[in-house]
């Protein structure tokens, strides 16, 4: 039985992190980039209304330059991001359709769903708004994007059967993470019978240089072979996989990311254990037990984002990035209050089940992240 997207390549543009000259957009190595995903093959870009510029440059790269049969375009609705209304909210749709230029959307998404982030979408009715749009023909497809647990997915795609597919974090670095739950939620869509596009397969690019012992393991095992060639043919190795979405920051990374999936072997027996022993070493390294449970967050007097603070922390600790950290940090507490706005009342290490020291390692973000 044939699934939805099983016959589109398996390489996706991802725009969020288009090439930059100064503070914009570099639009002429977008089209460089766009040229060359499509002569090897490869069709489906996902851009969204929160990715600052992004809809406007494909407008300018792809759809002003190719027939629009030629690919696939995917956009996403974030309700969350400050709409006050459903007005509003829908209004992005609308604003999507005219940055674009598209016509319409091959896939599109509520952008994000998941934590108190969900409730939105059902509040302003845009499940049936998307739907409409679709017996329009301005959406084709229609889905969602989520990170939470695989619990809260399987919620969801029980009150929303309708949806097509789901968008989902998923590498071979939070395949068994307690809190990004990429295997729980990877199983829990398919196991609703929905096909899968794959986000973060580099995990923001933190895959394409492993620390230490991690690295050696894949480049002792195929010299040749990229870091990220490994991360990406884990994820294109799963069943149901609509696209994997590769955000390519320059060419230099399409080019590598081209040479591993146009002709794509899956990994084998032997390179999932690799993969898995990978995987032990990562592990290995000193971080913050936290699960995102969330005990933490409910009594506290301040709102902090602790557990997005602590992922913010990891990643530091895990991968030494600090640009990824901040990035992560800046994101998490975009939604709820700084590390800095600690009180100290001592009610988030009380209430962890892990015994985690929260108001240490809260300091230490503040120093070295905000």
């Amino acid at each position: 039985m044939k699934f939805l997207g099983e016959d589109i390549p398996k390489l996706g543009f991802g725009l969020m992190r288009l090439p930059t000259a100064g503070d914009k957009i570099d639009v002429e190595q977008t089209k460089t980039m766009v040229d060359k995903f499509l002569a090897a093959g490869f069709t489906y870009f996902d851009t969204a209304y929160a990715y600052p510029g992004s809809e406007e440059a494909i407008k300018t790269a792809l759809v002003d330059r190719y027939p629009r049969e030629k690919y696939q375009l995917a956009t996403k609705l974030p309700a969350w991001l400050g709409a006050k209304d459903a007005e509003e909210a829908k209004g992005m749709f609308y604003t999507s359709l005219e940055r674009t230029g598209a016509g319409y959307f091959d896939f599109y998404l509520l952008h994000n769903c998941g934590d108190d982030r969900t409730e939105v979408f059902d509040k302003f009715g845009l499940w049936d708004f998307a739907f409409e749009q679709r017996a329009k023909g301005l959406i084709k497809h229609v889905g969602f994007s989520f990170h939470d647990t695989a619990e809260k997915l399987d919620a969801l795609l029980t009150r929303h059967p309708e949806a097509e597919f789901v968008q989902l974090q998923i590498n071979y670095a939070d395949w068994e993470s307690p809190s990004v739950q990429s295997r729980k939620c990877y199983e829990t869509a398919i196991g609703h019978g929905k096909p899968v596009i794959i986000m973060e397969p580099i995990k923001g690019g933190l895959l394409a240089n492993p620390p230490g012992k991690a690295a050696r393991i894949l480049r002792d095992a195929e010299p040749d072979a990229s870091l990220s060639s490994w991360a990406l043919r884990f994820a294109a190795s799963l069943d149901g996989v609509i696209t994997i979405l590769s955000g390519m920051s320059n060419i230099a990374q399409m080019e590598d990311n081209l040479a591993t999936m146009k002709d794509f072997r899956p990994l084998n027996n032997n390179e999932l254990l690799l993969i898995s022993h990978t995987r032990d070493e990562l592990d290995k390294i000193h971080s913050i037990p936290c699960t995102n449970c969330r005990y933490c967050v409910k009594g506290c007097p301040q709102r902090v984002a602790i557990p997005g603070i602590l992922k913010a922390l990891n990643t530091l600790k895990i991968y030494g990035d600090l640009a990824s950290a901040k990035h992560t940090y800046e994101w998490e507490t975009s939604r709820g209050a700084p590390a800095s706005d600690c009180v100290e009342c001592g009610q988030c290490e009380t209430a962890c089940p892990q015994h985690i020291k929260i108001m240490g390692e809260l300091k230490e973000a503040t120093a070295k992240l905000a």
